[in-house]
């Protein structure tokens, strides 16, 4: 199989769709809200913290596991310790359900590329986006009630990413790479330099970095910080190492984790920029304080964005089309990512052809999709969906494969590490496995922990029990059944 594995055609290939897959609708609306909302300037310093003591040792493990079994997670893990297939296909499962919601997210993005030629959406965007364009229902429970105008762009969303991945690694996943990044460095750059110009950018930017050195003393901080460098890496569900996996015997690990980390980093400060000086300019016009208008996630793209854009004049039109190709540009590269986990996950376990595997993972993924979430209830689910995928999905799969790599079987880890560092030029050494024995461990434990009481006390937002039973831990659920039935399915 090692023999016969596609290779990206060189380490540049796989450290541009490393980023690619790195950078994601989260760098441009997620990160800006966190930073702000934990100490503004002050937030940098946790994040940067947690990045070296956290997210780059966590990335390196995923490189090491792919790379060394060159498979993907379910063999990778089952390489390196009893009962790692279970956890190898639970974050395969991860991916699947995550690809049936961000390619939703990436229709409204897409739709709004063309909604932002004329501003379409009029004086009230949020009334436009979750009535007008969304028809949200008004129910509590489930309703299927099918949307006319979501269909056809969902569909278009997932022809294009299956598209790409019939192409295999080299012309499909790589070459959609290496024609995304550059695209979306441009696009994001003249955005900025675009949204510097504006007036009140500069009271946006104090919002943005003036430090509020108190917050650091808060261990919500700093939980915040390290919870956001796991999300925004792409690492503990499968895709690095599903990715590392592809990379040729000899391939410096390290310093591409260096490069991808630090350029993931350094888009989602970029991203920080441009985002609050287009809000000190939303404050400026509406004569309010930066922090009245703040907004972070969905809120921050379809309705406070478009409230921005409108208030442009002259350059509205051009200043939507960099923001909304922006998001869905970067969003595109990062679901291409993640259906090539379960697609690389059946080709390894029962010897599919690529083509076989596009189909039925990608095709089946691409029907469910398209019915939940050409429905009245798409921003519900994909709210539910996301929260509990993340924060149980993500959080609890990265927990395990450090528990049982670092805890319970301590010479995984020193296999790793001798690994990487026969390959790499910059070695590994205790500063490494302590990290990820005590400090990531803690951290994720923690926030596991902190998440499950408060969604078993309080459950979600105010969503019906039914809704979050059927669709957050109904996913939560599906991940572990699924999981255990095919890590007892026998290769072939």
């Amino acid at each position: 199989m090692a023999d016969s594995r596609e290779n990206w055609t060189s380490r540049s290939g796989f450290i541009i769709a490393a980023v690619g897959s790195a950078v994601g609708l989260g760098n441009i609306w997620r990160f800006p809200y966190v930073a702000y909302e934990n100490g503004g300037g002050a937030f940098l310093i946790p994040y940067l913290l947690a990045l070296i003591t956290a997210g780059l040792p966590l990335l390196f493990l995923d490189y090491a596991t792919g790379h060394r079994a060159r498979n993907s997670p379910p063999k990778a893990y089952r390489a390196l310790f009893k009962g790692g297939e279970t956890l190898g296909w639970w974050q395969v499962c991860v991916c699947i359900i995550i690809g049936l919601y961000y390619a939703s997210v990436l229709t409204w993005a897409g739709s709004y590329v063309y909604f932002s030629i004329g501003q379409a959406w009029g004086s009230d965007p949020e009334s436009f986006f979750f009535n007008t364009y969304l028809q949200t229902s008004k129910a509590s429970g489930f309703d299927l009630n099918f949307v006319s105008h979501l269909f056809w762009p969902i569909v278009g969303i997932w022809a294009l990413t299956l598209i790409i991945l019939y192409g295999g690694v080299k012309k499909g996943v790589e070459l959609s790479n290496k024609i995304f990044m550059p695209l979306l460095f441009v696009l994001f750059t003249v955005l900025v330099i675009q949204a510097l110009r504006l007036p009140g950018a500069a009271e946006g930017l104090n919002a943005f970095f003036t430090p509020n050195w108190a917050a650091m003393m808060d261990y919500k901080v700093w939980l915040a910080a390290y919870g956001h460098t796991f999300f925004s890496l792409s690492v503990g569900f499968g895709i690095m190492v599903t990715y590392a996996s592809y990379l040729k015997p000899k391939t410096n690990l390290t310093g591409s984790g260096l490069i991808v980390g630090f350029a993931n980093a350094s888009t989602e400060i970029l991203a920080g920029i441009g985002i609050f000086a287009a809000l000190g300019f939303m404050a400026h016009v509406a004569g309010k304080e930066v922090q009245d208008v703040v907004s972070g996630g969905i809120g921050l793209a379809f309705i406070a964005f478009p409230k921005i854009i409108s208030s442009l004049g002259a350059g509205a039109d051009l200043f939507g089309l960099l923001f909304f190709s922006s998001l869905f540009v970067a969003g595109i590269s990062s679901m291409v990512s993640i259906l090539e986990v379960p697609i690389a996950a059946m080709q390894d376990k029962l010897k599919w052809s690529r083509s076989k595997a596009v189909t039925i993972i990608g095709g089946g993924s691409a029907l469910v999709s398209v019915i939940l979430f050409s429905s009245v209830n798409a921003i519900k689910l994909v709210d539910i969906v996301d929260h509990f995928i993340n924060n149980i999905g993500i959080v609890g799969g990265a927990l395990v494969s450090i528990l049982c790599i670092t805890w319970f079987k301590r010479s995984a880890l020193l296999e790793l590490r001798d690994h990487i560092n026969r390959i790499s030029t910059i070695q590994l050494g205790k500063g490494w496995a302590f990290t990820l024995t005590v400090i990531t461990s803690l951290i994720l434990l923690t926030t596991l922990s902190m998440t499950v009481f408060n969604l078993v006390k309080n459950g979600y937002d105010s969503y019906s029990m039914s809704l979050q039973g059927l669709f957050g831990w109904g996913s939560v659920i599906f991940c572990a059944v699924v999981a255990f039935i095919l890590s007892k399915v026998k290769d072939r």
